[in-house]
């Protein structure tokens, strides 16, 4: 009822295709606009989706008041939504729950299950035909979506590698990470490939760096300046002077410095004086080892979670960045998986379903 209703106040087509297809194309600049916040910030406003959801409701609706429920094109459009938002739209909640998946990832494809049930018609100018060619038979128009986006993200690491050889660079890691210098990890997103042991593609996350340097009040320009300082448990700030770690964006909280000049003109934090390490009654000996280097455990015990990160994970990162040598370091940029999201909803929209072309089904 409902449904008839709505399409009483608009045509079921126009020249380039359906009402409902030609709104769902306020996608693209709506996901467009979710990658580059996604790579620049790494997070994505949650009040993106809503009015998305909204327009994949009316598009449903009026899809279904042209075509009717009960007709074959009808019960055929209710499979696919069925499928879209049973399969697609659930995997993207499946793998938010396990972890693998960022609350954005997740929306983001429960929104395109439900805005591209079936694969939409684009007519092109001068009769050129119409877009998407190439079409998976199934008909899921999110899965070619889904499907499109793994590829995109699978080319990722080609690219990665590509750039790190013409730059010479030719490393384990070339395929996942980039050098980075250390006075550039204060505004830089992803993940510590090296400890001081070598490489380690599970290494700190940049947000738990960042969190912990405004958790203790500094900069890690303090921290190379004097790092025997900061490693004793002793130069912890007290409860009531420690700062709010923020979620570690880089646009959050105060600006973390790089490895030589504070940001801003800012002097460096104070550093704390080096307290007398307890030794044994034999002075040959070596000191005793303090017990929670560089304040780690009480830094996880205070904020509970940064990312994954163990205290032993971030001693290693600190005794890596603290080193005065250490003047690049290899990192994970990652990538935010909006980003080949977005990448495969164009193609999708443009070519259709790439894995078919390639596999010569389409």
């Amino acid at each position: 009822m409902f449904g008839s209703e709505i399409a009483q106040l608009v045509p079921p087509r126009t020249d380039y295709g359906t009402v409902a297809d030609l709104l769902r194309l306020l996608l693209v600049p709506a996901f467009g606009f979710a990658a580059y916040r996604d790579i620049r910030t790494r997070r994505v406003d949650g009040r993106l989706w809503a009015p998305l959801v909204v327009i994949g409701v009316v598009a449903l609706l009026l899809d279904f008041s042209r075509v009717g429920l009960t007709s074959f094109s009808g019960e055929r459009l209710l499979f696919r939504t069925g499928i879209s938002l049973g399969l697609v739209g659930a995997l993207g909640y499946l793998f938010w729950r396990l972890g693998a998946f960022g609350g954005a990832d997740a929306k983001a494809i429960m929104t395109l299950s439900l805005c591209f049930p079936a694969y939409p018609d684009y007519a092109l100018p001068l009769g050129l035909g119409t877009v998407p060619d190439h079409r998976a038979t199934l008909g899921v128009f999110s899965l070619t979506i889904l499907t499109n986006t793994v590829l995109a993200g699978l080319a990722y690491p080609l690219v990665l590698a590509a750039g790190n050889a013409v730059q010479g660079r030719f490393a384990l890691p070339m395929f996942i990470g980039r050098p980075v210098r250390v006075g550039a990890l204060g505004e830089t997103y992803g993940r510590l490939l090296e400890t001081p042991d070598g490489f380690d593609r599970g290494g700190l996350d940049l947000d738990t760096l960042r969190m912990y340097l405004r958790w203790r009040g500094t900069t890690l320009s303090a921290v190379r300046a004097e790092p025997a300082a900061f490693r004793t448990p002793d130069s912890i700030p007290a409860p009531d002077a420690r700062g709010d770690p923020t979620s570690g964006s880089v646009a959050e909280g105060e600006p973390v410095t790089d490895g030589g000049q504070p940001a801003d003109g800012d002097q460096p934090t104070e550093v704390p004086p080096v307290p007398r390490v307890p030794t044994t009654d034999e002075p040959t000996k070596p000191a005793v080892r303090r017990v929670d280097e560089w304040g780690a455990a009480t830094f996880l015990d205070d904020v509970g979670y940064a990312y994954g990160a163990t205290a032993a994970d971030i001693r290693e990162a600190l005794d890596l960045l603290a080193d005065a040598e250490c003047e690049r370091v290899w990192v994970s940029p990652g990538i935010p998986f909006v980003v080949p999201m977005f990448a495969g909803l164009v193609v999708s929209l443009v070519v259709g379903d790439v894995l078919f072309l390639l596999l010569g089904l389409g």
